[in-house]
């Protein structure tokens, strides 16, 4: 399946409020990074950036949650358009960061961030809101977990 319908089959968000209650949208990874999505679920850590683990709904070893408004973790997402060589968004200049030894696309949104693992065998997307400050912060405590179950692609 190419990128861009990847990108259709799972275009869907996280709700504005980024709050559990409004629903986390499921990824549809491939097996091999569903078993990967699977390790990071079982090794992600109770707490990110002080933000305590919650319920996101639906269930699944896919998401995760910390805090209210909710810090939302989906495995298994598709690659980011902006790293999509032939997309018409690509972006090879797109803004990265570098924490804990795991690379992140940022993508500012109307409530915060996302960052987007780069360069792993399964992507990782995290949604930030813009309540929490420094956004990076979620970051330094998702990498070892990212870093440990989610092997490069290089």
């Amino acid at each position: 399946m190419s990128a861009v319908a990847c990108m259709s089959a799972a275009a869907v968000w996280i709700s504005a409020s980024g709050t559990a209650a409004g629903g986390v949208a499921v990824p549809s990874p491939s097996a091999s990074a569903a078993r990967l999505c699977g390790a990071l679920h079982d090794a992600l850590p109770g707490k990110v950036d002080g933000l305590s683990k919650r319920s996101v709904s639906p269930v699944s070893d896919l998401t995760a949650g910390w805090g209210d408004p909710t810090v939302v973790l989906r495995c298994g997402v598709p690659r980011p358009e902006m790293l999509t060589p032939g997309n018409p968004v690509y972006n090879p200049t797109a803004e990265a960061v570098e924490v804990n030894g795991v690379s992140w696309l940022v993508e500012q949104t109307g409530d915060g961030y996302r960052f987007t693992t780069t360069g792993r065998k399964a992507f990782v997307e995290v949604t930030v809101p813009a309540r929490y400050k420094p956004e990076v912060n979620p970051l330094t405590d998702l990498g070892h977990a990212v870093e440990t179950t989610i092997p490069s692609e290089l």
